[in-house]
């Protein structure tokens, strides 16, 4: 039988963490807005590797608000401790996912070709 538990956990953790970022991060560098793409924990619930996906007006924007995601790393991770009843409360890393960009470049590449 196979077993499901590491992926309804990494979906529940990326539930909370962007509820958790919408709604209770005061931060005011967060001005960008900021999207959760994956989440994966380790087997041992030990440490969650959250990959995100900034959109802001420009690099600096940008980069701001990732130093600010990963500054609230602490608070995020006692809030995920409050929410989600786990025997470890995972430790969270955060890393840029610049997937979403890297596509709409490519779109932008094959529509420029089409026009031609």
């Amino acid at each position: 039988m196979p077993n499901y538990r590491g992926g309804r956990i990494n979906e529940e953790v990326k539930k909370e963490i962007s509820d958790i970022i919408r709604n209770d991060i005061k931060d005011p560098r967060l001005t960008a807005m900021i999207s959760i793409t994956q989440v994966s924990v380790t087997k041992d619930l030990r440490y969650a590797k959250v990959f995100v996906s900034i959109f802001g007006k420009n690099e600096e924007e940008k980069e701001n608000s990732f130093l600010a995601l990963k500054k609230s790393s602490g608070f995020i991770r006692r809030e995920i401790g409050h929410r989600i009843n786990l025997r470890y409360t995972p430790e969270i890393i955060f890393e840029l996912d610049n997937s979403i960009e890297h596509g709409m470049h490519i779109d932008a590449l094959i529509e420029k070709t089409k026009e031609k």
